[in-house]
């Protein structure tokens, strides 16, 4: 057998892999965003709340809120109940915590490229803390997820540089070797900026797709 040919033999994946470490964003990548303006407006139809008044509300505490910098209960204090409703805030807890649903697929990738590739999985998302709490462990996230670096813990947010200069420094890894995975062109152009390569996130095959095409690919069971 000639060299060339033992050459050819070697899977793509073990001929031309060059990362160990991806950066992962959570809401719209592994799971639907936890609150975002369509779950205002189904809690606002749900609870018959005013729109406009509500979301006023939410936009001048949601960055703090998101940075850790305002608890939960003083979210719904400002937000919702600064009036006497005829709901309960465990309810309207719950009804916060059931809009988080999970894309399996997405889940069950980065599961598997973690399994047989021994990547290093970081997530740099921007949560607050009782919803990412509940999503971390509702959707087990922290079983695959090898460090969080989320808004709430580290008082920052995306688009902040500092986020990803912090995912670089807690994950060990060089720019060069990291894939971020991430649904917001913006953020993908600021971690791109400081050398780290992204994905654009818009569905499972094509996200795959270019997993694979960076040699990231799930090999199939034997």
């Amino acid at each position: 057998m000639t060299a060339e040919s033992q050459r050819l033999r070697i899977p793509l994946a073990k001929r031309t892999r060059e990362i160990f470490c991806l950066f992962v964003d959570v809401g719209g990548v592994l799971l639907t965003n936890g609150w975002d303006h369509h779950a205002r407006r189904r809690a606002v139809k749900h609870f018959k709340l005013e729109w406009a008044e509500m979301e006023e509300r939410h936009r001048l505490t949601f960055e703090i809120h998101e940075e850790g910098k305002l608890t939960f209960e003083d979210y719904l204090n400002l937000v919702v109940f600064y009036k006497k409703r005829l709901f309960t805030r465990a309810q309207f807890r719950r009804f916060m915590c059931a809009q988080s649903k999970p894309f399996p697929d997405m889940i069950d990738l980065l599961r598997q490229l973690k399994a047989q590739q021994g990547l290093k999985i970081i997530v740099v998302s921007n949560e607050s803390r009782e919803l990412n709490a509940h999503r971390i462990r509702t959707f087990r996230l922290d079983t695959f997820v090898d460090a969080f670096i989320s808004s709430c813990f580290v008082g920052l947010r995306k688009p902040d540089a500092n986020m990803f200069r912090l995912a670089l420094d807690i994950s060990q890894a060089p720019a060069a070797t990291i894939v971020y995975i991430e649904n917001t062109p913006m953020f993908t152009q600021i971690a791109e900026g400081m050398g780290i390569r992204s994905i654009l996130h818009t569905d499972y095959k094509s996200t795959s797709a270019q997993l694979a095409a960076l040699g990231l690919e799930i090999e199939p069971a034997k």
